[in-house]
C-alpha cells in the first residue's frame, strides 16, 4: 500500500478533551498543527520507520523528509503500519484516536549550501589512540562512534548525521570537516505526480534571491499537485525583509504558505532555552506584512509552548497567531532510548527493527512522544479565548 491509497481513519475522533481533529489543513487553521522532522539528509531508514509510525500514532500533522526516494518509502510504511495498529483492537498497544486522515508526507528541498544539508567527516586514522573522543560524546544522532574499534572509515555514519555540527567546534584536533549535498525535485517527481509527497519546504537564507528565483522556477511543473508550500529561513536581522521580497515571487498561489521560523537550527534538544529565538523570529514575522501560516522550529522542544502561552510573550498580534509548530532533534531524542531498548532485544542483530514488535516499548514511545503533541493539539489560542470573554460576559 502507498500513501495514496491509505484509507482515512473512519468514525474516530481524537482522544484530546474538548477538541475534534479532522485534518492538516484544519489544524494550520486553528493554530493546532504539528510537523515531526525527521531531517533533510537525515537518512537512517530504520529509525525514520520507527518515528513515522510513533509520531503518527501520537497525531502529528506533517513529518518532513529528506528528499530521498528510500527514505519516502519506509515513511510510507510507518504510515501504513500505524493506521493498521489504529484499526486494530486486538492489538496489544492502546491506540490513539488521533485523526480523520494520514499527516502529510513532507520533502525538504535546498537552494544552495545549508546546514540541513550537509554531514560530517573525518580520517579516523588522524585520531589519536587517547583521544577522549567528545565528538560522539555531543553527537545527538549517535553518528559517531565512541569505541574507536567500531569507527568507519570516513569517521561518521552517514545515514544517521543530519547536519548538526556540534562535533566541529569539538574536537582537539580540528580534523572534523563537512560535505553538502543539493536536493533536487527530479526523483521526487513521479510521487509528487501522483499526490503521494503533499508538501515541499525550501530551504533558503538571508542573500540567496538568486537562487531562489532559480529553484521556485524549477518546481513550476509540480506546484498543483502541493497542498502546501513552506518556507525556510533560519535568523537573521535581515530575514523578515528578505522574506517579504521572496513573498514577491511566489504570486497567487492555490495552497497555503508556510513560513518557518527557524531560530536556532537543530538544537531543541539541548535544552529549554533554545527556544527564545525562534518565538522573538515568529513575533517579527506576524508583525510583518507577510500573509500565510507561521509555524515555530529551530530550537522547538516541550517548553515552546510554555513560554508561548506566557503573559510577558507578545507573539499574538491582532487577527494573527502561531499556527503551529516543527519538533526535529527534541522529537528523535526523546524517543532514541526506547528505540535503543528495542535493538537490545533484538535476537538477529542484522533483522530490520520494528518498534510495532516490542508492543510495551511501542506504548512507551507513543506517550513520549504525545507529551509533544498534545499540549499543541489542546492549546486554546488568542482568539478563542477573546471569543470565549466575549461569550462569558453576554451571558
Amino acid at each position: 500500500m502507498t500513501s495514496s491509497e491509505i484509507s482515512p481513519i473512519s468514525g474516530k475522533t481524537n482522544n484530546f478533551p474538548g477538541h475534534q481533529y479532522h485534518g492538516p489543513r484544519q489544524s494550520l487553521e486553528r493554530g493546532r498543527w504539528v510537523k515531526l522532522i525527521c531531517g533533510a539528509s537525515y537518512q537512517d531508514l530504520t529509525a525514520i520507520r520507527n518515528l513515522v509510525l510513533v509520531y503518527t500514532l501520537a497525531g502529528v500533522d506533517c513529518i518532513d523528509l529528506a528528499a530521498d526516494p528510500a527514505v519516502v518509502r519506509v515513511a510510507q510504511e510507518g504510515i501504513k503500519v500505524a493506521l493498521s495498529l489504529a484499526n486494530a483492537s486486538h492489538h496489544e498497544v492502546e491506540t490513539f484516536d488521533y485523526s480523520s486522515q494520514p499527516p502529510w508526507l513532507m520533502v525538504s528541498l535546498n537552494d544552495g549550501e545549508d546546514p540541513h544539508f550537509r554531514k560530517a567527516q573525518f580520517d579516523p586514522q588522524k585520531c589519536p589512540p587517547d583521544c577522549p573522543r567528545p565528538c560522539a560524546q555531543v553527537c545527538p544522532a549517535w553518528a559517531i562512534a565512541s569505541d574507536a574499534d567500531e569507527v568507519v572509515p570516513t569517521g561518521v555514519w552517514a545515514e544517521k548525521c543530519y547536519g548538526c555540527g556540534r562535533c566541529l567546534p569539538i574536537c582537539p584536533q580540528g580534523i572534523i570537516t563537512t560535505y553538502s549535498h543539493q536536493a533536487t525535485v527530479t526523483s521526487l517527481v513521479p510521487w509528487l505526480e501522483l499526490g503521494q509527497i503533499a508538501a515541499l519546504e525550501i530551504h533558503t537564507q538571508v542573500g540567496h534571491e538568486e537562487q531562489f528565483q532559480q529553484l521556485w522556477r524549477s518546481l513550476a511543473p509540480v506546484l498543483t499537485q502541493l497542498q502546501a508550500i513552506a518556507i525556510s529561513c533560519p535568523y537573521h536581522a535581515e530575514a523578515v525583509e528578505y522574506l517579504q521580497t521572496i513573498s514577491g515571487w511566489l504570486g497567487p498561489l492555490a495552497m497555503p504558505i508556510i513560513w518557518q521560523t527557524d531560530g536556532r537550527p537543530m538544537s531543541g534538544d539541548i535544552g529549554r532555552g533554545t527556544t527564545h529565538l525562534c518565538l522573538h523570529y515568529a513575533d517579527q514575522v506576524l508583525q510583518s506584512s507577510l500573509s500565510g501560516f507561521v509555524q515555530l522550529a529551530g530550537g522547538t522542544n516541550g517548553h515552546t509552548i510554555t513560554k508561548l502561552s506566557s503573559q510577558d510573550f507578545s507573539v499574538h498580534q491582532p487577527k494573527r497567531m502561531v499556527n503551529g509548530v516543527a519538533f526535529g532533534s527534541c522529537a528523535r531524542t526523546l524517543i532514541a532510548p526506547v528505540l535503543q531498548a528495542a535493538e537490545a532485544r533484538q535476537q538477529n542483530p542484522l533483522a530490520p527493527l520494528h518498534l510495532e514488535d516490542y508492543p510495551d516499548l511501542l506504548q512507551q514511545a507513543i506517550a513520549l512522544a504525545q507529551s509533544l503533541v498534545q499540549p499543541w493539539k489542546e492549546r486554546r489560542t488568542f482568539s478563542e479565548k477573546i471569543s470565549d470573554n466575549i461569550d462569558n460576559n453576554l451571558q
